[in-house]
C-alpha cells in the first residue's frame, strides 16, 4: 500500500495533470540539481552557466578587451542555453500532442542523460583535458541549464524558474516590499490594499535555500569524488521521471499487443 501511494505521488510530481502542490515541490527539488550542477560545473571549467546575464556580460568586456575567444565560447554558450529550452518546449509539445503523461518527465530524463554524460566524459578526459575541452563542457552544462530552466517555466505557467536567482531574489523583495507596506485606515476598499502572498513568499526562500544547499553539495561533492558527483544528481532526475515514463510505456505495450491480436 505504502509503495503504491509513492508510485502515484511521483507520477503526479512530474506527470501531465499539475498541481500547486505538485510545482512547488518539484521546483524546489530541481532549484537543489541546478545548485549543484551550476557550482559543480564551475569547479569543473571556472564558468558559471546557470545565468545568461553573466555570459552575455563577459561577451561585451572580451568585446572590449579584445579576448575573443571567450566571446565565441559565450556565444556558445548562449545558442546552447537557448537550444536546450528549445528541446524541451518540442518535447513537452509533443508529448501533449499525443497525451502522453510524461510531458515533463522526458525532459528531466535527458537531462540526467547528459548529466551522466559530462561525468563520464569529465572522468575519462580529466588531466588530459585539450583546448576545446572547456568550451565543449560549457555548451552542454549550459544546454542542460536552459533544458530544465524550460521545464519548470512550462508546468508552473511562467511562475517558477529554478536556475535563474535573480529573479528570486528579485520577487523575494517584492513580497517583503508588499508584507512591509502600510495600509492607510481610511482605504476600505479591500482590493485597493497591497497584501503580500506569504505562500509564493515560502516557496522563493525555500527555492533560493535549496539552490544554495545544491550549490555546496555540488561544490563538495565535485572537490572530493570530481565528476562522479553528477551520478547523485542524475538519480534524483530519474526517481523524478520514471514513473509517467513507465506508465506510457505500459499504454504503448499493451496497445501494440491489441494491435498484434487483431492483425491478420
Amino acid at each position: 500500500m505504502k509503495f503504491s501511494n509513492s508510485w502515484h505521488y511521483v507520477r503526479r510530481l512530474t506527470g501531465r495533470n499539475r498541481t500547486p502542490h505538485n510545482n512547488r515541490t518539484l521546483g524546489v527539488v530541481l532549484a537543489f540539481v541546478a545548485g549543484a550542477a551550476n557550482a559543480g560545473g564551475f569547479l569543473a571549467v571556472q564558468q558559471y552557466t546557470s545565468h545568461m546575464t553573466g555570459i552575455v556580460s563577459t561577451m561585451a568586456d572580451a568585446i572590449a578587451l579584445g579576448t575573443y575567444e571567450l566571446v565565441f565560447s559565450g556565444i556558445g554558450g548562449l545558442f546552447s542555453f537557448i537550444a536546450g529550452s528549445a528541446c524541451t518546449a518540442i518535447m513537452v509539445n509533443y508529448a501533449r500532442r499525443h497525451r502522453l503523461e510524461s510531458e515533463y518527465a522526458m525532459p528531466l530524463l535527458l537531462e540526467a542523460l547528459l548529466l551522466i554524460i559530462f561525468g563520464a566524459l569529465g572522468t575519462r578526459l580529466h588531466g588530459v583535458q585539450g583546448p576545446l575541452w572547456v568550451p565543449i563542457t560549457v555548451v552542454l552544462l549550459c544546454f542542460i541549464m536552459g533544458l530544465q530552466n524550460a521545464v519548470v517555466t512550462k508546468l508552473s505557467g511562467a511562475k517558477i524558474r529554478t536556475t535563474h536567482v535573480t529573479g528570486i531574489v528579485t520577487d523575494i523583495g517584492i513580497e517583503l516590499g508588499k508584507m512591509l507596506y502600510w495600509n492607510r485606515s481610511q482605504f476600505s476598499d479591500e482590493r485597493r490594499r497591497v497584501r503580500s502572498d506569504h505562500a509564493q513568499l515560502n516557496l522563493l526562500v525555500r527555492m533560493l535555500l535549496s539552490f544554495f544547499a545544491g550549490g555546496v553539495a555540488g561544490a563538495l561533492g565535485f572537490k572530493h569524488v570530481g565528476y562522479i558527483s553528477t551520478v547523485p544528481l542524475a538519480l534524483i532526475l530519474v526517481l523524478l521521471a520514471f514513473a509517467p515514463v513507465l506508465y506510457d510505456l505500459r499504454i504503448a505495450l499493451r496497445h501494440w499487443r491489441h494491435w498484434r491480436s487483431w492483425r491478420p
